[in-house]
């Protein structure tokens, strides 16, 4: 119930997220950036929010109200069962959003539930995990990133990583949506079948020339963050870190 979590702490402090936009734009291997600088949306708070389903079978897995049931329906077996992964009792795969972060003074470090490095808003890093949400709950697990204080900030690398060290991404459906404060939602599907990975680098935000490219990663690792640090040559400092029980 254990492995490799970052070394840095940020002060917390308050926050609002942005409006919610109407239309979407999602990010695919054939079109994998946006800029948000183009967009008119590389200011206010940046919410960047993970959720996810889970399935109780796949294909071949158990029937739903029994053998008859199939052959009156028999379409149902090429049907996923969804399962909101908040039922606690048919889930055992605890999701969690975190962020690498460098600034252009050359400070470094993540944001995470694991460790409670949740960051600062008004602050460096100007980047703050909202908490840690055990069971997938509707509203997921969100980060919200001060982009009035873009000037700050060089890069960051946002990730899903799964804590009991299940590994179940070819289970999980997860998504991790953007929400800018002006402009239409930015949205990644971890649709790639991974089951042995424990973690994927989702999406990065890069400062280029005063510009705020976002672009889609989804690279999947079997380790956790010091081997995404290495894939992406953040070059911290690592040791073991634990989750408090839930009572």
């Amino acid at each position: 119930m254990s492995f490799w979590d970052g070394l840095w702490r940020g002060r917390s402090m308050d926050f609002e997220s942005g409006s919610a936009a109407t239309n979407s734009i999602e990010l695919t291997k054939r079109h994998p950036t946006v800029s948000l600088s183009k967009q008119g949306a590389a200011t206010g708070n940046l919410r960047v929010n993970l959720s996810w389903q889970m399935r109780t079978s796949d294909l071949l897995g158990k029937s739903r109200g029994g053998g008859g049931g199939l052959l009156r329906h028999p379409f149902q077996m090429f049907r996923p069962e969804p399962v909101q992964a908040h039922t606690q009792s048919m889930v055992n795969v605890d999701l969690d959003l975190g962020c690498l972060y460098e600034l252009n003074d050359g400070d470094k470090g993540v944001v995470q539930p694991l460790g409670n490095f949740f960051g600062s808003l008004n602050s460096p890093p100007y980047v703050k995990g909202s908490g840690d949400d055990r069971f997938g709950s509707g509203t997921g697990e969100t980060l919200y990133v001060n982009l009035d204080h873009r000037e700050a900030i060089k890069r960051l690398l946002i990730f899903v990583y799964i804590y009991d060290q299940t590994p179940a991404f070819d289970r999980t459906h997860a998504k991790v949506t953007l929400y800018p404060s002006n402009g239409p939602r930015i949205e990644i599907d971890l649709d790639e079948r991974q089951p042995q990975a424990r973690s994927c680098a989702v999406v990065s935000i890069e400062n280029v020339k005063d510009e705020l490219i976002v672009r889609r990663e989804v690279k999947f690792v079997y380790g956790f963050q010091a081997e995404l640090d290495r894939l992406y040559g953040w070059g911290l400092q690592w040791g073991r870190g634990y989750k408090a029980k839930v009572g």
